[in-house]
């Protein structure tokens, strides 16, 4: 089983919100406040329920995420 964690470079994020509108399971949303370039970043709620699919990075037009997949050992 492989954990998911996705990185955004909030200071680096323009609030295009294209990766909002490609993420299947519709986890990411614009955060509240406002990063130091003034535009509202990219946040993902309930980070666990993340498939890994990348989609949002591979959308990305400024390079701000990053999805990074940690293999579990069972047993």
């Amino acid at each position: 089983m492989a954990q998911v964690q996705i990185t955004f470079r909030e200071d680096r994020c323009k609030g295009c919100q294209l990766c909002a509108a490609v993420c299947p399971k519709k986890l990411i949303k614009m955060a509240d406040h406002i990063n130091v370039m003034g535009f509202h970043p990219a946040t993902v709620e309930e980070q666990e329920k993340c498939t890994g699919c990348a989609l949002c990075a591979r959308m990305c037009p400024d390079l701000v995420i990053e999805v990074a997949k940690e293999e579990r050992k069972v047993g």
